[in-house]
C-alpha cells in the first residue's frame, strides 16, 4: 500500500530527490560523484551526500536502480526497467503540471 503522496513505488509525486537519480542515470550508469555533478549541471539541484546516498539506498531496496561491481573506491549504479518506468510516469505527469502553469501564467 502507498503511503500519502507517493505512488505504489514508494516515491513522492514531486521533487524527490531519486527522481533526480533516476533522471541522471537514464543516460547511462554513473558514481555518487558523478550523479551529484550531472544533477547539478543539468537542474542546478545539489544534492549534499546524505541525502544522495540515503536516495541510492532507496532506489535500490525498490529496485528502481542496481549497484554494479565496484570500480576501485567507487561503486556506480544504473537504473532498472522498472526505474525507467517509474521515471517516464514523473516525467509525464511533471509534463501535465508544466503545462497547466504555463497556461494559467499565460491567462493573467
Amino acid at each position: 500500500m502507498a503511503r500519502q503522496g507517493r505512488d505504489e513505488d514508494g516515491l513522492a509525486r514531486f521533487g524527490e530527490p531519486g527522481m533526480l537519480v533516476l533522471l541522471s542515470l537514464s543516460d547511462g550508469a554513473k558514481h555518487g560523484y558523478a550523479i551529484t555533478t550531472d544533477i547539478q549541471e543539468q537542474t542546478g539541484v545539489r544534492l549534499g551526500p546524505g541525502t544522495l546516498y540515503g536516495s541510492l539506498t532507496k532506489l535500490v531496496e525498490r529496485g528502481l536502480i542496481a549497484a554494479l561491481p565496484s570500480e576501485e573506491r567507487r561503486r556506480p549504479y544504473e537504473i532498472t526497467t522498472a526505474g525507467r518506468a517509474a521515471l517516464a510516469t514523473q516525467l509525464a505527469t511533471w509534463s501535465r503540471v508544466v503545462q497547466t502553469g504555463r497556461t494559467r501564467l499565460a491567462q493573467a
